[in-house]
């Protein structure tokens, strides 16, 4: 399903004129500029995408020299070239792709003794990307009971009010949840003020990658001044207040979590991740201000994979919103094509038989098959951390309600314009 045209065009607009702050380092006084023949950037198998390409220094053209590569996305340039700017400006053909999926172009130019360097994707026939990674045959029965057994741990929590995170539009308390017989996780609990019983509906956040207190407490507040209740999460049972001294020596520790118990889908560190997505909303159905009806799962990155996940897992969650999902379509590395974040390595030995098996239980995609409630993702093409093919693996999969906004220029974030509207389109949504 598409966004309402008026709407979406107001968006891209935010969007350019945002988008500079992240693409470009701040107050640079370079600027690079790359314009493909298409608008939309995409293109169908077959077809040639031609790049203008434009450089600026301090708002002058600049008229340098441009190596090139270019190649599938993030994988080895198969192709590389020069071309000499003229008044800053020079057309690069990237040509063709005969399958579906995505070219980089790569950009580096040296002026005044500095090299800069920029770079950009288009796509060709994206919406005909197949996933990689298949589904084991007892996928769902192997899903449905781990949480009934995990279901049978007793719920467990303590609350913390904090008093520096509540002001005039909401309460903020920190929650320890227990996620099964061995572990904990924390998250804060943002609740709007003068709350009533059976009223509010619920938001799970889970956290992006990596071993960090919790980044997005006091973002987006929106959700609690429309009335709803928000659990912001992390997954490793760290409580948040850690100096971050102590996060750096345990990130030292253990940050390569994603691949610890990889050659055994009931080892995998993951799994008592995407259980502690149940318990999560197994808390958040039990406070008395949730309204009965409304469960939305929302996150970025490793976030929108859980978000995804939660989506599948539980059918309580009536409304998803996911950002450039990690996770997806992992193993697809081992034939050489695009894998997702982690990005395992073929030549460090990742895609055995057991560490491919274990990735097929966790992958995104094959979550992604079994979504019924409606959802909304949103990725960008110059994404190098969850690339856009991977998000199109995801995307093609989905067979429930689904709406995408896809912002072409964006890397690895979204703009506060496109976090606001996902607020937006949960409220549109709800029951």
């Amino acid at each position: 399903m598409k966004m309402k045209k008026d709407l979406l065009l107001l968006i891209l607009a935010l969007i350019a004129v945002s988008s500079f702050g992240e693409n470009y380092p701040y107050r640079s006084d370079y600027l690079w500029v790359t314009v493909p023949d298409h608008a939309d950037w995409l293109y169908k198998t077959g077809e040639e995408a031609k790049v203008e390409v434009q450089f600026y220094k301090y708002g002058i053209p600049c008229d340098a020299e441009v190596e090139y590569s270019i190649g599938g996305d993030m994988l080895r340039s198969d192709k590389t070239g020069k071309v000499r700017l003229k008044n800053g400006r020079a057309v690069i053909n990237m040509g063709t792709s005969k399958s579906p999926g995505f070219r980089d172009l790569k950009l580096s130019a040296m002026v005044d003794g500095t090299t800069y360097t920029h770079h950009v994707k288009v796509g060709f026939s994206p919406e005909k990307i197949i996933p990689f990674t298949k589904e084991p045959k007892d996928f769902i029965a192997y899903w449905r009971e781990a949480v009934a057994e995990n279901q049978k741990t007793p719920m467990e929590y303590t609350t913390e009010k904090v008093e520096e995170m509540c002001d005039n539009y909401q309460d903020a308390f920190l929650i320890k949840l227990r996620v099964d017989r061995r572990h904990w996780l924390y998250g804060y609990l943002l609740t709007p003020k003068d709350m009533k019983e059976g009223a509010h509906p619920v938001v799970l956040t889970p956290p992006g990658a990596g071993v960090k207190t919790i980044k997005e407490v006091t973002t987006r507040p929106y959700y609690q001044q429309e009335g709803m209740i928000r659990f912001v999460t992390e997954i490793h049972g760290l409580r948040p207040t850690l100096d971050e001294r102590d996060f750096v020596d345990i990130r030292s520790a253990f940050s390569e979590y994603l691949e610890m118990g990889l050659d055994n889908p009931d080892h995998y560190y993951m799994r008592h991740v995407y259980l502690g997505l149940v318990r999560c909303i197994d808390f958040l159905c039990s406070l008395p201000q949730w309204d009965g009806r409304n469960v939305a799962v929302m996150g970025g990155s490793q976030g929108g994979a859980l978000s995804l996940i939660a989506a599948a897992l539980d059918s309580r969650v009536t409304q998803c919103v996911a950002n450039h999902p990690a996770l997806s379509d992992m193993a697809a590395g081992s034939t050489g094509q695009t894998s997702g974040y982690p990005h395992f390595k073929a030549e460090e030995g990742f895609y055995t038989d057991a560490n491919m098996r274990t990735m097929s239980y966790y992958d995104v995609v094959n979550f992604a098959r079994h979504i019924k409630c409606p959802t909304f993702m949103t990725w960008g093409f110059n994404d190098n951390t969850c690339p856009p093919t991977t998000s199109y693996a995801v995307w093609n999969t989905l067979s429930c309600e689904k709406e995408s906004l896809i912002t072409p220029i964006n890397e690895h974030w979204t703009s506060d314009a496109t976090n606001r509207l996902q607020m937006e389109w949960i409220k549109e949504k709800l029951r």
